[in-house]
């Protein structure tokens, strides 16, 4: 494992950052009023967003998370990492700036690997494009999104359509979305990891709805986390997503990236806080002198960035197995940085706003916003406990196995 940059994407990363201390940081709380004010049905992107976007594209820094060259940048995923940290610095917005926000990098993986030539024409290239945007629609509000073995909607083959029936919540950026991949029990009877599939839903279709964006923390405005109700809603046989009763095993393709990217800017997030607390701490004066001279403010910092780094490492780790040996040979160290890296942002950034005291609780800097929404890591793609029941279950597997060996 050899994790230094190189020329190449040292260069790239530095134009990601140049463009965001240019674009993105001077407007960034602008851009979140405006992503609230403005996205709604028939608008995925607020217009000065756009604007940004369309400068984004121009300059070659667009669908760099796409792994290969075909659609993306070539970059590898360990590369691809080292990037998209630097948009983690500001996880509400700098994504959307380069066309690498969840949930569309993720639908547009899925779409390219497993899309029909006919998928890929009606909603790859737009997505590549920019022009639309997506969501996904697994998560059910009656059963439990830790186990998706208990998804209750359905879709029902009735002549050349599929006839689509369920509640769906949390299905994340359905406002102003033009598409929802929805994963839907077609097999009920088949085994529990063999009944779903995925299917595309326009979200102009009728007996498609937005029944309402979730509050979250006090916020429900944006793209949103969404409620969506499926009525007898009708698309074509032609929009299942790769083979029926597939829907687990192109999840997991899904997934095992998106945990790579969540990590990777979670910990840019973290970097930005450490940042800030370090500078807060040094101008701060209390009690005859500034607080970086404080015991408990040192103990913050250090074990911040020890914490920090060892979930960048952690995380190249996944992201360089992923690339060397695939997505599934990686599932435990996916499982365990996803764990590290949502509990790490989560400490660094409480610490900084401890730190900044009564103003870091305020909007007035970027860290409240950056804690409710990491918060989420936590539980999105799957909550810690279960990543940690399965990470232990693997590790006895591996160790009786080795042991059994040895006799």
């Amino acid at each position: 494992m050899d994790f230094e940059p190189g020329s190449e994407i040292t260069a790239l990363r530095d134009r990601v950052r140049a463009f965001m201390d240019e674009h993105v940081f001077p407007r960034e709380f602008e851009l979140y009023d405006a992503l609230d004010d403005e996205v709604g049905p028939g608008v995925p992107y607020p217009a000065e967003l756009v604007a940004i976007r369309e400068k984004a594209k121009e300059e070659g820094l667009w669908n760099l998370f796409m792994p290969g060259d075909e659609y993306g940048a070539g970059l590898s995923n360990w590369q691809y990492a080292l990037i998209c940290e630097e948009t983690g610095r500001s996880p509400g917005v700098a994504p959307m700036v380069f066309n690498c926000s969840a949930p569309d990098t993720g639908n547009m993986e899925i779409l390219a690997e497993h899309g029909s030539d006919e998928q890929k024409s009606r909603w790859l290239q737009p997505l590549l494009d920019g022009e639309i945007r997506s969501c996904f629609s697994m998560t059910e509000p009656e059963t439990s999104g830790s186990d998706p073995t208990g998804l209750t909607a359905t879709a029902e083959l009735d002549g050349d359509e599929w006839v689509i029936n369920g509640l769906k919540w949390f299905t994340s950026g359905a406002v102003g979305a033009d598409l929802a991949i929805a994963m839907v029990i077609t097999e009920p009877d088949g085994n529990p990891y063999a009944r779903a599939s995925m299917i595309l839903v326009p979200t102009d279709t009728p007996g498609f709805e937005v029944v309402r964006s979730i509050p979250v923390m006090g916020h429900d405005k944006g793209p949103g986390h969404c409620e969506i109700g499926y009525t007898d809603c009708r698309v074509p046989a032609s929009n299942l997503l790769g083979e029926r009763g597939a829907g687990f095993l192109i999840a997991q393709d899904r997934l095992g990236p998106g945990r790579i990217h969540h990590c990777m800017r979670a910990i840019g997030s973290a970097e930005r806080g450490l940042e800030m607390m370090c500078v807060r701490a040094a101008e701060r004066i209390a009690f005859g002198g500034p607080l970086a001279d404080k015991q408990f403010v040192q103990e913050f910092i250090a074990t911040s960035r020890m914490e920090i780094d060892q979930a960048r490492l952690l995380t190249l780790h996944a992201a360089w197995k992923m690339d060397t040996v695939g997505k599934r040979a990686a599932r435990q160290e996916i499982s365990m940085i996803k764990v590290v890296a949502a509990n790490v942002v989560m400490n660094v950034l409480d610490r900084s706003i401890q730190v900044h005291g009564a103003l870091g609780m305020t909007d007035d800097t970027p860290l409240a916003a950056m804690w409710r929404y990491s918060r989420m890591l936590k539980l999105a793609d799957g909550p810690d406990e279960v990543h940690k029941m399965v990470i232990a279950r693997r590790e006895v597997g591996r160790q009786v196995k080795k042991a059994a060996a040895q006799d």
